[in-house]
Order: structure tokens, then sequence, then C-alpha cells
């Protein structure tokens, strides 16, 4: 077996994210780094190679997953049926409390399939418009977006939930039901950063609103909300009737489901062009994120963590939401961060004790801490939706890392000092 030394691992990390900070694309990033580190850790060049293959091998079942789920968010997304769902929320929540409609429209539409940037670019023109009238800051309603879009993250059928549920072999009701409690705490503790911020920065400038005028196409509430809740039926059947439907079958089902419902089945095959497109992105990040966890994963850094943990004292569980920190942090992106830390730390958490589910959580959790670096595309794109320039942008870092510091910290209260799982 090819031992990378930790150096090595370190040194591919740290060139990765020198790269992604330069602006070069993430995949590319992760794979010079990845072919770096291995030869500065001592293999030489035929090693890393195989090193990087086999580590973008043990990452291809979550690839194949995402792809398959571009059906249900293209459905989402291209129909309108996620902006139905979004108006809706805040109409039925009401504009005397913004802040709490901003939240929850952005959590529902994540934790329905959408990604967390497309979710918070969907709301944000609703954003604008009700923070313009309710005279909040264009801070406070980034971060209740922001905030409500990592609640319902952890708890969504998403890349990153598939990408932890793949890894420790779980089904993925499980592991999106494992953190429910930790997402209603970070919609707590958005609400409380939000509503403190609402007369910090800027208002909303005036030349950023635009139409919201209704689209005569647009799906009805119930059609928008099939799609999300057919997908999320098959994959229940696991839990509640011993039924195994597998993501790569349940998801594009329910956006097929979603399409019909909506009666445009016609237009299915340009929401899965248009789901496909957004996926792509992601998971050719995910094969960049292969090869850098195929270096990790064969080297000395997973054992000197464990090592420096038990020097400090500090308990063994530890190591599952500081590992998805560690790692979103280096990828700036919540799921290529679950998708290392997973697949590389998660043997040895499990050899240390750590029952699957809790180390799931707890990692999962932890890849919402610092997600939201600026090397990444979640600072950029979600800056952009509310006119941010990239000063005013930083400004938000602080809270976005506290809400997510807030959800990992509960996991690892139910999960590794109540042992709940």
């Amino acid at each position: 077996m090819i031992q990378i030394t930790t150096l090595g691992a370190l040194s591919g990390l740290a060139i990765s994210i020198a790269l992604i900070l330069r602006r070069v694309p993430p995949a590319y990033g992760m794979m010079i780094g990845a072919l770096l580190g291995a030869l500065i850790g001592l293999a030489d060049l035929a090693e890393s190679v195989t090193l990087m293959i086999n580590g973008v091998k043990g990452i291809t079942p979550s690839v194949l997953r995402i792809l398959a789920a571009g059906v249900l968010a293209g459905v989402l997304i291209e129909s309108g049926g996620a902006n139905v769902i979004a108006e809706k929320i805040v109409d039925a929540v009401g504009e005397a409390r913004a802040v709490i409609a901003l939240i929850l429209a952005t959590m529902l539409l994540t934790a329905a399939g959408v990604f967390v940037d497309v979710a918070v670019i969907t709301v944000a023109p609703i954003a604008l418009a009700i923070a313009s009238r309710a005279n909040i800051s264009v801070l406070a309603a980034l971060v209740a977006m922001v905030g409500g879009g990592k609640a319902g993250n952890i708890i969504s059928p998403n890349p990153n939930t598939i990408a932890a549920a793949d890894a420790f072999n779980l089904p993925l009701t499980q592991v999106m039901m494992a953190n429910l409690v930790p997402s209603l705490i970070g919609i707590i503790v958005t609400y409380i950063v939000a509503k403190s911020l609402v007369n910090k920065g800027p208002k909303v400038n005036p030349e950023l609103l635009v139409d919201q005028s209704a689209d005569c196409r647009r799906p009805g509430l119930l059609a928008a909300l099939t799609a999300p809740l057919v997908a999320i039926a098959m994959l229940a059947l696991r839990p509640i009737a011993g039924i195994a439907i597998d993501p790569m079958i349940a998801l594009p089902l329910g956006g097929a489901a979603g399409a019909l419902a909506m009666g445009r089945f016609k237009d299915i095959n340009s929401f899965a062009i248009g789901g496909l497109q957004r996926m792509s992105g992601v998971a050719i990040m995910l094969i960049g994120t292969g090869t850098l966890a195929g270096i990790i994963a064969n080297s000395g850094l997973s054992d000197s963590l464990v090592d420096l943990l038990k020097a400090s004292g500090l308990p063994a569980y530890l190591l599952a939401p500081f590992s998805g920190m560690m790692m979103s942090a280096a990828t700036a992106s919540t799921t290529a961060g679950t998708a290392v830390a997973s697949n590389v730390f998660g043997p040895i958490i499990l050899a240390l004790g750590i029952p699957s589910l809790g180390a799931a959580a707890m990692m999962h959790s932890g890849a919402t801490v610092l997600d939201h670096m600026p090397h990444g595309s979640f600072f950029h794109a979600t800056g952009g939706s509310v006119g941010m320039n990239i000063k005013e942008r930083l400004k938000a870092v602080p809270y976005e890392t506290l809400i997510g510091f807030s959800m990992a910290l509960t996991s690892t209260i139910i999960y590794g000092i109540l042992k709940i799982a």
C-alpha cells in the first residue's frame, strides 16, 4: 500500500487552497494539489496517479446520484416552481415578519432539494423587495437567507447529504433526518443574528429591485411541491416499509412526477437539461475532490489528527465535526468538504467506535461552518444576488460562521456527548 507523508497531504491541501484562491477552477486546483502533494509525500508519478484514480472511484456513486438529482432540481428551478414556493411562504408569514419569512423561504427551498446558492439567488429578488419596504439592511436580508439555506441544507436530498450517506453506507432519509434538531437551532440562531443586523449597514439600492409580475406558466403551489414530496416519499419507503428505492431512482422520478403535476411533462427534457447543467459543475468538482481524497486517505494526516486529539485529551468524536469544518474551509464547499471528510476520515472515525449515523451527522453539520469562504463560488454568487461588493460581503462571514457553528455544536452534543445515535 502506498503511504503518503503527512507533510505531503498538508502540502496538497495548501496548494489546492492557494490555487482556488487564485481563481483556478476548484476541480483543477484539487487535482493539481493532489498530484503535487503526492509527489511531495514521496510517491512517484505512477503511484500518485494510481492514488488519484482510486480516490475518484470511491466517490463515483455520489457523482451518479448527484447527476440523477439534476432532474428534480431542474424541474423545481426551470419551471418556476421554486419561485412559487418561496413567494407563497413569504405571503403566508407576512412582510411584517420579514426576517423569519426570508429564513423559512430559503430553508424550505433548500430542504426540498434546491442548491443552497440557487435557493438564495431565487429568494433574493423577493428579499430585496421586502427589505426595501420594511427598511431592513441588505446585510440582515443576506444573513437571513444564508442561515436559512444552511439550516435546510443539512436536512435536504442535496449533493452534500448524498455524499455523507454514500460514504457511511446509510439511507439518504436517515442522514437527512439526523440533523433535524440542529437545523431548528440554526433557524433560531439565524433569526436572532439577522434581527440584530436590521439597522446595520446600507439599505437596499432601489436600482436592484426587479418586477416580480406573475408568469402565466408558473405552477400552483401544490404542483410545485409535488416533485420534492414524491421524491422524499419514495426515499422514506425504506425506513417505513423496508422498500429500498435508491436516490438515483427516487430523485429523478420525483422530478418527473412534479413535471406531470404541473402539466408540463412535455418539457421534462428541457428541465432535465437545465438541472444537468447545474449539477455538472458539482459533479466535476467532486471528481477533483476525489483525487485529493485519494491522496489524503493514503497519508498519515488522519492518524496525525487522531494522535493530536489523544494528546490534547479531547474526545475522539470531535474528529467528525472538525474534519468537516477543515475540509469545507479548504474547498469552500459543503459538498466537497463533506465528500472529502467522509471518504478520508470516515473509516477511522468508525474504527474509533463512533456510530455511523452520528459520525455522518456531525461531519455533515461541521461542513456548514466554513463553506462560505471567499475562495468559493457560494461567497460571490450570494453576494452578487443582493448587489454586495466583496468588502460588504465579507462582513457577513462571521455571522454565517456563527450560524454554522451553532448547528455543528448541537449535532456534536446530540451524537457525541449524549450519544443518542
